[in-house]
C-alpha cells in the first residue's frame, strides 16, 4: 500500500518554498543516461510523486512534453500555481495508478518520492506504460548531509545532525528504502539492464532560513508536531540560533552550502 504523506495546504505551501530541485551532478548524471540509451525518446516524460513540481521542471528543458503526477492535491494545487514552462501540465494520481497507455512514455522518473509508493504495483505501471526504447530515473537524495560556510562546516553540520537526528526518530517506516539507498527498489524494477549508483554528491547554495525550511518541509517533523507540538515548536528556532552563532552571522538570509548525497536508479526498457 502505498503511503500519503504530504497532504495538508500549509505543508504543501513550506514543501514548495524550501524544497530545493535536483543538483548539478544529478541532472548530469540522468542527462548523461538518456543520451546514451534514448536518444530519439524525446516526447513525453512522467514525473512520478512529482509534489510541488521541483524536478518536473528540469525535465521540461529535454522533452516536448512533461507531466507531473501526485496523489496529493495540496501538492498539484501548488506546483500549478507556481510559475513554470508552457510544455508541463500536472494530474492528481496514485503512482500505481497511471492514467496514460500502454507504451506511451519516454522517460519515467521520480525525484525522492519512490519510497512512498506500493512497489510493486508502481513496477507494473513502470512496464505497462513505458515504449521499449524508454527510461526509468529514480532518485532520492539521502540523510547524508552536511552544511559549508567559512572554517565552521563541521560544527555546522553537527547541529544540523542533532536536530535531523532527533527528526528521525517519528520517520515513517518507508524512509527505511532512503537509508538502504534504494536497494529494494533497485531490484524490483523489471528491466535487466538498470544500474543504481549510490555516490553523487551536490553542493545546493541555500541559506540558514533554507536550511530550516528543509526540516519543516520534512514529513517527520510534520508527525513530530502532532506527537509533541511544544517540543516541535522550539526544535528549529533552537537549531537556526545555534547555527547563526557558530557563523558569527546576524541574519537567517545568511548563504551557505548544502552538500547531500543522492542515490539514483537507471533503466533501461530494451526494444
Amino acid at each position: 500500500m502505498a503511503a500519503q504523506m504530504f497532504e495538508g495546504t500549509q505543508h504543501a505551501a513550506v514543501y514548495q518554498k524550501y524544497r530545493f530541485a535536483p543538483g548539478k551532478e544529478l541532472k548530469d548524471i540522468i542527462l548523461a543516461y538518456l543520451r546514451d540509451k534514448a536518444p530519439s525518446c524525446t516526447e513525453l516524460a512522467v514525473d512520478v510523486g512529482c509534489g510541488s513540481g521541483q524536478g518536473t521542471a528540469f525535465l521540461a528543458e529535454h522533452f516536448t512534453k512533461v507531466v507531473g503526477t501526485d496523489i496529493s492535491h495540496a501538492q498539484i494545487q501548488e506546483a500549478k500555481a507556481a510559475p513554470g514552462p508552457p510544455n508541463v501540465s500536472y494530474l492528481v494520481c496514485p503512482a500505481e495508478e497511471l492514467p496514460f497507455e500502454d507504451a506511451s512514455v519516454d522517460l519515467l522518473a521520480s525525484f525522492t518520492a519512490a519510497h512512498w509508493f506500493d512497489i510493486g504495483k508502481f513496477m507494473s505501471e513502470a512496464k505497462r506504460v513505458l515504449r521499449a526504447g524508454g527510461c526509468v530515473a529514480i532518485s532520492t537524495y539521502t540523510t547524508d548531509m552536511s552544511l559549508h560556510y567559512g572554517d565552521c562546516s563541521e560544527k555546522l553540520t553537527q547541529i544540523f545532525r542533532q536536530a535531523w537526528d532527533q527528526l528521525l526518530k517519528y520517520s515513517h517506516s518507508r524512509v527505511k528504502h532512503v537509508l538502504e539507498d534504494y536497494k529494494e527498489i533497485f531490484e524490483a524494477l523489471p528491466f535487466p539492464d538498470k544500474k543504481r549508483i549510490t555516490n553523487i554528491y551536490d553542493k545546493i547554495p541555500m541559506t540558514v532560513a533554507g536550511v530550516v525550511g528543509y526540516l519543516e518541509s520534512a514529513s517527520p517533523y510534520q508527525v513530530f508536531m502532532k506527537n509533541d507540538p511544544e517540543a516541535a515548536k522550539t526544535l528549529l528556532p533552537e537549531m537556526e540560533k545555534r547555527l547563526l552563532e557558530t557563523m558569527g552571522a546576524p541574519s537567517r538570509d545568511t548563504p551557505l552550502e548544502f552538500w547531500v548525497r543522492h542515490v539514483c536508479i537507471l533503466g533501461h526498457k530494451q526494444a
